[in-house]
């Protein structure tokens, strides 16, 4: 499973890497620049913040990316509270105790 995941992360970045910018010369965004500017703008109700975020990836890097934002937030939020990562996971959804 995670050799598979790998493979989808990899084809992703390279994709990435392959687009060109048009305009300035500037650095394109990462995936996970793009994932943590869409959802930091989600966080904050701003919808031009949201556009502009989702403009820098495609939609499968950014889906990519936020799931990883996702998976990092709620194993350190796990650590910081001493609890596994399942339960703060359900506690931020609002779910019931399993």
């Amino acid at each position: 499973m995670w050799e598979r995941l790998r493979g989808i992360g990899s084809r992703v970045i390279d994709s990435l890497r392959t687009g060109e910018r048009t305009g300035r010369q500037e650095r394109p965004h990462n995936l996970f620049e793009a994932a943590a500017a869409y959802v930091s703008a989600c966080a904050e109700d701003d919808q031009d913040r949201i556009d502009e975020a989702a403009g820098w990836v495609s939609p499968e890097a950014l889906s990519f990316g936020v799931n990883e934002l996702a998976c990092r937030a709620v194993v350190a939020l796990a650590r910081e509270r001493g609890e596994s990562p399942k339960a703060v996971a359900r506690a931020l959804l609002g779910l019931p105790a399993a």
